[in-house]
């Protein structure tokens, strides 16, 4: 893998999540576990995952009532259900609910790390992010085809220059833009026009986007030059 990935396990069988995940890592693979539906869907919209390996007996949510949620709430990161329940009805209203594969218990270990490599390539996107071209970043995901932002599950209004500046520094991949890089790409102005502009709107995005807008840790500044983003 060319960089540090994310997957979470959705089991409630520790050692089994355990071995899994222990397999993920060696692979130079993020692996978190969560052992019950709803510690799964927090900790899939608190972290967002590139790959969730979902079981569908669970306790307190199944499988299911999991994988709904997180397409209802914009989670569009890969699913790969893990589960003993393999019947034709199980699969069809699993791909209705847009798991992208489906495992039956028992399994090879080695076959479903490469479902899992492959998952991972397949959600790249010609730009490098995501599937669809989505950017992930702490609890947020930005989808720009879709031109929707989603903190935490929730919807998060954009103006439209603050999702263009958003776009802008993200693109750039951890690259300083300086201020007047921006005003011309969002805001067509040419290179002796002096505005505040770029900063309110950064701010705007600090305080939509950040945990803590003071102490940023996305959408920094570099002092006397610009901003850059980092994921």
């Amino acid at each position: 893998m060319p960089d540090t990935r994310r997957v979470l396990v959705v089991e409630d069988h520790h050692d089994l999540a355990t071995s899994i995940a222990r397999n993920l890592e060696l692979e130079g693979l993020e692996v978190r576990i969560a052992e019950d539906g709803e510690a799964g869907l927090a900790m899939a919209l608190d972290w967002p995952a590139d790959l969730v390996i979902l079981d569908l007996m669970l306790p307190v949510l199944d499988g299911f009532e999991v994988l709904c949620e997180l397409r209802s709430r914009g989670c569009d990161a890969p699913v790969l259900i893990l589960s003993a329940r393999g019947t034709e009805d199980d699969r069809i209203h699993g791909f209705r609910l847009q798991a992208d594969q489906y495992v039956t218990k028992p399994f090879s270990v080695l076959e479903l790390i490469e479902r899992v490599r492959s998952l991972l390539r397949r959600s790249r996107s010609r730009d490098g992010s995501s599937r669809n071209g989505a950017i992930r970043f702490g609890k947020v995901v930005v989808d720009p085809l879709a031109h929707t932002v989603i903190r935490n599950g929730q919807d998060c209004q954009l103006t439209p220059k603050a999702f263009s500046l958003l776009l802008a520094l993200a693109k750039r991949q951890g690259a300083v833009a300086t201020r007047a890089d921006l005003l011309r790409e969002v805001w067509g102005y040419g290179p002796f026009v002096l505005t505040r502009t770029v900063d309110s709107h950064v701010a705007e995005l600090r305080r939509k986007l950040e945990d803590d807008p003071a102490e940023p840790r996305h959408i920094l500044t570099v002092w006397a030059v610009g901003y850059r983003f980092v994921e």
